[in-house]
């Protein structure tokens, strides 16, 4: 779960970290309010989001395991922990 809150968190980042980048790059003072105007962080927001929705579709879609398989608990044999597995 933590892989998944760090994969979602660095999607919603990277808009705004891109945006710095550029603002580095062309020499701009990354800093300044000026040049990180209302509607640019809108729109940063907006594509942020955009990049968490896809990242929550790729995840659910191809992650986990197959459709209609059983989840059998860990549980103990012979003395020994069998980790959980879905079959």
């Amino acid at each position: 779960m933590i892989r998944t809150l760090f994969t979602e968190g660095a999607l919603f980042l990277s808009p705004f970290v891109a945006y710095a980048i550029f603002l580095w790059a062309t020499r701009a003072k990354v800093i300044d309010p000026v040049v990180w105007p209302t509607k640019t962080i809108w729109w940063l927001t907006v594509a942020a989001l955009a990049a968490m929705i896809g990242g929550f579709i790729v995840i659910a879609e191809f992650s986990g395991v197959p459709l209609g398989s059983t989840y059998v608990p860990a549980h103990i044999e012979n003395g020994r922990l069998v980790p959980g597995t879905s079959k």
